[in-house]
C-alpha cells in the first residue's frame, strides 16, 4: 500500500454496511412490489466500528495494520449511521444476504482483477481535481 488507512479519532464510529448486490435488490424489490409513497430503509442490519473496518480490509489485502493512520476527528462527526430496516424486512420480505467479510473480500477482488478499467479514471479525477483546486 502506497498510501495509510486514515481514521478519524480512535475508530470508535459506528456504521451500518450492506451489499452493493443486497442494496441494488431492494431497490428492484421496492419497485416492483412496495406501497407508491413509502419509505423503505434498506440497512444490512451490520454495524461495524470504522477501526474494525480497516482491520478487516488489511487482513483480507495480507497487509498489517501499521498501514493505519489516526487523524483528527471532524467537528461535528455523526458517531453513528444505521437504519432501521423492519419495515421492508416485514412487509417485503427483504434481507442482506452477503455477510460483510464476503462484501469486502469480493470488493476486493473486484479492484484487484480490475485495475485497467478504474487507475485510469482515477488518475483523471485526481489530475481534474488538482487543476480545479488550482484555479
Amino acid at each position: 500500500m502506497k498510501k495509510p488507512i486514515p481514521i478519524y479519532g480512535k475508530g470508535e464510529n459506528v456504521r451500518d454496511w450492506c451489499f452493493v448486490e443486497d442494496s441494488c435488490a431492494a431497490i428492484d424489490n421496492v419497485m416492483h412490489n412496495g406501497k407508491a409513497g413509502e419509505i423503505y430503509n434498506a440497512g444490512g442490519n451490520c454495524e461495524v466500528k470504522n477501526i474494525e473496518l480497516a482491520k478487516s480490509i488489511l487482513k483480507i489485502m495480507g497487509k498489517s495494520e501499521r498501514h493505519i493512520k489516526f487523524v483528527k476527528d471532524r467537528p461535528g462527526h455523526d458517531y453513528r449511521y444505521a437504519l432501521d430496516n423492519s419495515k421492508i424486512k416485514r412487509e417485503l420480505k427483504w434481507r442482506p444476504s452477503v455477510t460483510i467479510e464476503a462484501g469486502l473480500e469480493m470488493i476486493i477482488r473486484w479492484y484487484k482483477d480490475n485495475e485497467w478499467w478504474w487507475k485510469p479514471l482515477k488518475e483523471r479525477l485526481s489530475a481534474e481535481s488538482r487543476g480545479f483546486w488550482e484555479r
